[in-house]
């Protein structure tokens, strides 16, 4: 069992977990991330790790009520423990310093985002950060990414906050400004598709981490394969990260959609369960 040291509320529908894992905390590297299990039926879902702190023995877990299980998680309290943790899974961030980097995170992705672009200011990059959601309260960690990056630029959709449009316009307008090496980006799967579309036009590399299906992750089960090159790829063991320009997002789309009606099913018995 994995205690839940900490428990806060960031929205309506997001909240961040400090988790007890000392073994974790003290091998993790930006970009992996890690399997979970709430009761000995539960699912098992991905969360990639948002934060660590190797001296307390704990790691991050931001977490958005989607389904059944990231529901049943986000009602967990302080005190609560996990049934499973299992990590650190995936390959870590490769970073180097290559100049100016966008760090581009939409939605609930600022949070796996996080420690990424952290790595890359570190290496002695040039870091912006983009964040971008539907409306100011879904924007998290705003603060946070503030405190090492040399510039943040915040886009909502309704312009609630910040700039009003779409996280390619606030990418787009610092390209057309200065020369950008690298740009890496986290959030709903479109999102990154139409990211990936505009910096290909621009010839900018581009990283993404993917978030497909997956169940075990390790490679054995085959549940995340996605095509990136032509190639067949396993997220949980050859990435989450991958070249956005080579990764088949529209292939990607229609798997993360194969299970939607079953989705839909669970989590109208869990919430019946509840009433």
């Amino acid at each position: 069992m994995y205690k839940i040291i900490e428990k806060e509320t960031l929205s309506e529908n997001v909240a961040k977990f400090i988790i007890e894992s000392e073994t974790i905390a003290n091998n993790r590297k930006a970009g992996q991330f890690v399997i979970i299990k709430i009761g000995e039926k539960g699912e098992r879902i991905p969360l990639t790790i948002a934060d660590a702190d190797a001296n307390k023995g704990t790691i991050t877990l931001i977490v958005q009520k989607v389904g059944t299980t990231s529901h049943k998680l986000f009602n967990l309290e302080s005190g609560d423990s996990l049934t499973d943790l299992v990590g650190p899974l995936g390959k870590a961030t490769e970073v180097e310093k290559v100049g100016t980097v966008i760090a581009a995170g939409g939605g609930v992705g600022i949070a796996p985002l996080y420690p990424i672009a952290k790595a890359f200011k570190e290496a002695g990059n040039k870091l912006i950060t983009v964040l971008a959601a539907r409306s100011k309260d879904l924007i998290i960690l705003e603060d946070e990414m503030k405190a090492f990056s040399d510039e943040t630029v915040v886009m909502t959709d309704d312009g609630s906050y910040g700039k009003k449009g779409l996280v390619t316009a606030g990418i787009e307008e610092i390209i057309n400004r200065e020369q950008v090496d690298t740009v890496v980006t986290i959030g709903p799967a479109i999102m990154m598709k139409f990211v990936a579309l505009l910096t290909k036009k621009y010839s900018i590399h581009t990283l993404v981490s993917l978030n497909t299906i997956m169940v075990d992750g390790t490679g054995m089960c085959g549940a995340c394969r996605v095509s990136v090159g032509g190639k067949t790829k396993f997220v949980c063991v050859d990435g989450p990260e991958f070249d956005a320009h080579e990764v088949d997002f529209d292939g990607m789309l229609k798997r993360m959609n194969a299970y939607r009606s079953e989705e839909e099913v669970s989590y109208k018995k869990y919430l019946e369960s509840r009433n």
